[in-house]
């Protein structure tokens, strides 16, 4: 059972401005914890840098284009209230996206039984046109098209456990029957999406909304009863995780109480689910988190139950 770690020194580079919660630290936090010797066993790679074209695999050009007018050669630019870029902003994001796409490409080569991919900025609230809450291009999108031009999956699903709906993933996804989006997630919270009456042109979007101060009961409840029974209708060829970790009990940016091990459950929920239907082929892409402790802690029980297979 071989676990590959991807990240790369270029994901401190993404500059936010101070007090943003999206900031380099993150990284630095789950670096940090990873590099216990608990975790000797990880096969840590650079994450490399994607090829520009398979941006254009979820976003059009004009969308990319605009993005990258909107780097600044100095300092840092919004390009919402919340979405920064600083000068290597499009580099991070760049390799974010090779990351992604090299994690699809290990686990059907078999050169890695999973992936966790530690890169930054995120990505699931990228939709086709727009950039916003922090991301700039939607990895794990990419990732699935990806898995479906160079492996010739028929069917990709992306899990998103993030505290925020992944607007963008369910945006590019609407109408598209090869792939299921299947997310838990805060509602009423930003960005305002995620009903569970939003299902999708095919019925392939799967929410499994939260209230403001449930816990780790009222997750598994929904992950067993929408997302694990979903999966196993759809009979998915590849498994994506969108890992954010907001959803821990000290994060700022939100009200929902789970603890580490309820994200050790739900990772092997999935690993359980990869395995019935997909030769265990899974990749996880870190998503959200801005409490540092909480970040690096549910991020050690992800991974940490990732290799123990």
């Amino acid at each position: 059972m071989t676990t590959r770690l991807y990240s790369h020194d270029i994901f401190l580079q993404h500059i936010t401005p101070p007090g943003h919660p999206e900031r380099p630290d993150r990284l630095k936090a789950v670096a940090a914890v990873l590099g216990n010797e608990a975790f000797d066993a990880l096969d840590r790679v650079d994450a490399p840098e994607g090829d520009p074209a398979t941006i254009r695999y979820a976003h059009p050009e004009e969308y990319v284009t605009r993005v990258m007018a909107q780097i600044p050669e100095t300092g840092i630019a919004r390009i919402d209230a919340d979405t920064c870029a600083s000068p290597k902003s499009y580099e991070a994001a760049l390799h974010a996206v090779g990351a992604a796409n090299a994690a699809v490409d290990d686990v059907f080569a078999g050169t890695a039984s999973n992936v966790f991919v530690a890169a930054r900025p995120p990505g699931h609230h990228a939709e086709k046109n727009t950039a916003m809450g922090f991301c700039l291009f939607n990895s794990a999108a990419i990732a699935a098209r990806h898995a479906q031009r160079a492996h010739g999956a028929e069917r990709i699903a992306i899990v998103d456990w993030d505290v925020h709906h992944g607007n963008g993933t369910q945006d590019i996804f609407w109408d598209d029957a090869s792939v299921l989006y299947c997310s838990t997630h805060q509602m009423p919270l930003y960005p305002g999406t995620g009903a569970k009456g939003e299902t999708g042109e095919y019925g392939t979007i799967c929410n499994a909304p939260l209230s403001p101060q449930d816990g780790g009961d009222q997750f598994r409840a929904a992950f067993r009863e929408r997302v694990l029974t979903a999966l196993d209708d759809f009979h998915p060829d590849l498994i994506i995780i969108s890992a954010g970790f907001d959803a821990h009990h000290r994060d700022p940016l939100a009200e929902i109480n789970l603890v580490e091990d309820d994200f050790d459950w739900a990772t092997g929920k999935l690993m359980d689910a990869a395995g019935r239907h997909c030769d265990n082929r899974l990749v996880s892409l870190l998503e959200g988190g801005y409490d540092l402790k909480g970040l690096a802690s549910s991020t050690a029980a992800h991974v940490m139950r990732l290799m123990r297979g």
